[in-house]
C-alpha cells in the first residue's frame, strides 16, 4: 500500500474498531448485569466520578452520576476499540492481541481513575472485585477484538524488520 493511503486506512480501521468497541461494551455490560444479578454486587460509579473530575468537576464519593458513568463506559469502549481496529489493520491479531488489549483496557481505566483521585489501586480491592473486573474487561476485549478482526483486514501488516532490528 502506498504511504499516502496509509493514514486513510488507519482512520477507517479506527472507525470500524470504534464500532467494534461499542459492541464490545454492550456484551460486557450484559455480562456484568447478569453477574450482578447473581452476586448482588452493586454498580460502581467510579467511572462517572472520574470523568466528571477529569473535566473539572468535584463529585463526592456518594455521588451516583449515571449519565457520566455511561459516557465514560461507552466512550472508553469506543476509544480503545479504535485502537484495536488499528491493531487489526497492522496485523496485531489473535489471542496475543486479545490478551494485550485486556491489559490495555485495565491499565487505561486504572490510570484515569487513580490519576483523578477517584479510584484506588486494584491491589487494595477485595480479590473478588479484582477477579470480576478482569473478567469483564476480558469479555470486552475478546468481543471487540473478534469483531475488529472481522471488520478490518490486515492490509497494513508489514514484513519489514522480521529478520533484523
Amino acid at each position: 500500500m502506498h504511504s499516502d493511503h496509509r493514514p486513510r486506512a488507519i482512520g477507517r480501521a479506527a472507525l470500524r474498531g470504534g464500532a467494534a468497541g461499542l459492541l464490545g461494551v454492550a456484551v460486557m455490560t450484559a455480562a456484568e448485569k447478569l453477574e450482578q444479578a447473581v452476586t448482588h454486587r452493586p454498580n460502581s460509579y467510579v467511572p462517572g466520578r472520574t470523568l466528571m473530575t477529569l473535566l473539572g468537576g468535584h463529585p463526592g464519593d456518594d455521588d451516583r452520576p449515571v449519565l457520566w458513568n455511561h459516557a465514560m463506559h461507552w466512550g472508553t469502549g469506543a476509544l480503545l476499540g479504535a485502537l484495536r481496529g488499528v491493531w487489526a489493520a497492522v496485523g496485531l491479531r489473535g489471542p496475543r492481541a486479545h490478551l494485550t488489549h485486556t491489559v490495555v483496557r485495565l491499565a487505561f481505566d486504572q490510570t484515569m481513575e487513580n490519576s483523578s483521585g477517584c479510584g484506588a489501586p486494584p491491589r487494595t480491592w477485595p480479590v473478588r472485585e479484582q477477579a470480576w473486573d478482569v473478567a469483564h474487561k476480558a469479555i470486552y476485549s475478546l468481543t471487540t477484538g473478534l469483531l475488529a478482526e472481522r471488520l478490518v483486514p490486515p492490509t497494513l501488516e508489514s514484513r519489514r524488520g522480521t529478520l533484523s532490528h
